[in-house]
């Protein structure tokens, strides 16, 4: 969207201070085209309602309605109004703000979209702040306020006089409705210059503080003991007593989930999680396995259309369940008092978390309070709210502030997981010609429950158009077709209620990508094109083209390489941004049949060249981050991260046997290339390089072995291992 497609009005609101915002007034229907697309649209019409404020000190606050959990959108927040309003970045203050209700579709962190949705409202607040300290500096100096300038915090008058925008806040805040223009970005200073993040220094030192750092009174550790199998729900328990009795234990309840216990420490909570003995009801998957599940996903599938009468390529491929694996396990802080609840946690929606928290505690939603704290990862997982629920159910039970963590095995076992799936391509030809494109994606049901939710969820899923058909209108939302390919054909069934799933920096794309693009290669091949050659030549448009041509020579594409090591290509885009990936692999004997302990061992990637065109980039470093991220996440897909589903149950209890990307594995060559920028606003750019990084790994991966996989991670089957006990004993 742009500028010229919708009038924003600034308003300036009645405050003791300078409070500014924006308003949207109108938007082209036709512009609707992504997901991501609809999520702008429907947070513009509560854009007025989030505030820029200038302080009498100088500082600016602004409390952000999204949640920070490493991305780094509290830093690139921070440049927008730092170069629109013309004050060092040093002087921003950025907050993640509470729950607000009035907010509607606009609190709410997922789908790549926050700086999209964000970018003009948060300017056009910043340029009305600008404009009205302006004119109280103009009443101030009896001078025109075209002669003066604001730069670094400080108004300057032709004569050398000087006024910090501190002393004008008071002047400037009388309610009015402005007119205002906002930058040109040929005129920005900060945004798209590269910044280090603004609690880059507070992340390292130990400063910054996470829900479980907060001193909230009373708040003691809790957690709790869970079934053995997804879902399970607790009957009898036979030792409550002896348990109550332990060290540091002042309660033990049951609850909806399992049985809570409240200490005064963690590792208090965890010797009595391990010692209660619990009569365990059936959960919501028992007896299901890995092979049960592939058996329903089968029988679920859409067929492919008739067989072509030209040549075609076709494969079939299954992508396992994954966990998040955040670093910050589930956690949250409830103290729930007879009348009113307050809640501290990191929530992707907390809108939805608050009306839900609200009804089951039976309280009016004036009276629960949640705050949004920052988190350290989410990849998905913070979309759901199911700590911050059972905090308040527990708080509500023993009747005192809890503190409640999941352990890393809860997380693993009884968490959300990326479910399970099979996607089938099939590409048919003639020539040269590529004559049509079909996909059938076939998945263990994801829960879109929580609050993508808020826009999609809670309103269109509740439409009488059924569950499939909603999760067939998602799926078509959040996909592109960059081929040139005749006609396409992409469609998605779902099936296998019963499982905690959720997206995993993002919902469908990785696996879907994946699959074609291993795909193009083996259209390649029966064409007679190279895998770069074959992707450049079918490509729809020239941003796409020129990531592709940008990895391919800064990694030397087609140079000669030992047998057992090969190069991969892939491309992906999503959310009006465009990415591309090289890798080099090594699969040579010594290096995949090293014994797989500890992660370490198999498959080998040695080297990334990864490009990618956002559009208009706010903070270049950053992007790289998340760029570097997101290829890190893709090699664990390709290679190594699954759960394996046992009975109802999931094994891996934490990352000594959820292998992620490791040290072993990391790229000793990794090189993020951020192209010019080639529009005036922002793309998304959260969860743009893991499909390609994926991709282009299995690509690599098939032409150094000479054997397309087909299953993923590539290792699922060859990891042995005994489970782990439900928590696993802290070393002494």
């Amino acid at each position: 969207m742009t500028i010229p497609r919708r009038r924003l009005l600034g308003y300036v609101l009645a405050a003791p201070v300078l409070v500014t915002a924006a308003r949207a007034v109108e938007v082209d229907p036709v512009e609707l085209i992504d997901l991501n697309d609809i999520m702008t649209a429907a947070a513009l019409p509560t854009s007025g309602l989030i505030t820029v404020e200038v302080n009498v000190d100088g500082t600016v606050s602004f409390a952000l309605p999204r949640a920070e959990v490493g991305q780094g959108i509290t830093t690139s927040t921070s440049m927008l109004i730092a170069d629109e309003l013309g004050v060092p970045l040093q002087r921003v203050r950025v907050t993640l703000a509470d729950a607000r209700p009035e907010l509607l579709f606009n609190q709410l962190t997922g789908g790549s979209n926050t700086t999209i949705a964000t970018f003009t409202p948060i300017r056009v607040a910043s340029a009305v702040a600008r404009l009205r300290l302006l004119q109280a500096a103009s009443h101030h100096f009896g001078t025109p306020t075209e002669r003066l300038t604001l730069h670094d915090g400080v108004v300057s008058a032709p004569g050398g006089d000087r006024v910090d925008i501190g002393k004008l806040a008071e002047a400037a805040a009388s309610p009015r409705t402005v007119s205002v223009p906002v930058r040109l970005s040929s005129r920005f200073t900060v945004i798209g210059t590269p910044q280090n993040r603004v609690d880059a220094l507070d992340a390292v030192t130990g400063r910054k503080r996470f829900a479980m750092d907060l001193a909230v009174p009373g708040a003691k550790p809790a957690m709790v003991c869970r079934a053995p199998t997804i879902n399970g729900t607790p009957g009898p328990v036979h030792n409550l007593a002896e348990v109550l009795a332990m060290p540091g234990v002042t309660d033990v309840v049951p609850i909806s989930t399992g049985v809570a216990v409240r200490a005064d420490t963690f590792g208090q909570c965890i010797d009595a999680v391990r010692a209660l003995r619990v009569t365990w009801r059936p959960g919501t998957v028992d007896g299901r396995s890995d092979t049960t599940v592939l058996r329903e996903l089968a029988a679920a599938e859409i067929p492919l259309g008739p067989r072509p009468l030209t040549p075609f390529v076709e494969g079939r491929f299954t992508f396992h369940f994954r966990s998040n694996s955040a670093l910050e396990t589930n956690c949250a802080i409830a103290d729930v008092r007879p009348d009113r609840a307050e809640i501290w946690a990191s929530l992707k929606s907390p809108i939805v978390a608050q009306q839900t928290i609200a009804a089951r505690l039976g309280l009016p939603l004036n009276r629960v309070t949640v705050h949004v704290t920052e988190g350290g990862g989410s990849f998905g997982r913070k979309l759901f709210f199911d700590a911050a629920l059972e905090a308040a159910e527990v708080s509500r039970k023993v009747g005192k502030p809890v503190k409640l963590m999941w352990h890393r095995a809860d997380d693993s076992r009884q968490g959300r997981t990326h479910p399970m799936a099979t996607s089938r391509v099939r590409i048919a030809y003639l020539g040269d010609v590529v004559l049509g494109f079909e996909q059938r994606h076939t998945s263990v049901t994801t829960d879109l429950g929580h609050g993508l939710g808020e826009l999609l969820t809670a309103m269109a899923a509740r439409l009488p158009i059924g569950d499939a058909a909603f999760a067939q209108t998602f799926f078509q939302f959040s996909h592109t077709s960059p081929y040139r390919f005749g006609i396409h054909s992409r469609l998605l069934s779902e099936t296998g209620k019963g499982f905690n799933t959720g997206s995993m920096r993002n919902v469908y794309s990785p696996d879907t990508t994946c699959a074609r693009e291993l795909m193009i290669d083996q259209l390649g091949i029966r064409m007679g094109r190279d895998p770069y050659r074959m992707r450049r030549d079918f490509l729809r448009d020239g941003r796409a083209r020129a990531v592709l041509e940008k990895v391919a020579t800064v990694g030397q594409w087609g140079r000669s390489m030992p047998a057992g090591t090969a190069q991969g290509i892939a491309f992906h885009s999503e959310y009006k941004a465009v990415s591309a990936v090289l890798v080099e692999i090594d699969c040579r004997p010594a290096t995949v049949n090293r014994p797989i302990r500890d992660g370490v061992g198999g498959p080998r990637v040695t080297k990334v060249v990864a490009a990618v065109d956002v559009g208009l980039t706010v903070n270049p470093k950053g992007l790289e981050a998340q760029m570097t991220g997101c290829v890190m996440d893709g090699i664990a897909l390709a290679l190594t991260s699954s759960l394996h589903l046992r009975d109802g149950h999931f094994l891996e209890a934490s990352w000594d046997n959820y292998f992620y990307t490791r040290q072993w594995n990391t790229p000793l060559s990794l090189q993020v290339i951020v192209m010019p920028d080639s529009s005036t606003e922002p793309g998304g750019a959260g969860e743009l390089g893991v499909s390609a990084s994926m991709a282009a790994v299995a690509c690599a991966y098939a032409r150094a072995t000479g054997s397309m996989p087909t299953v993923f991670p590539v290792n699922h089957g060859t990891l042995s291992f005994q489970p782990k006990p439900q928590i696993p004993p802290i070393p002494s």
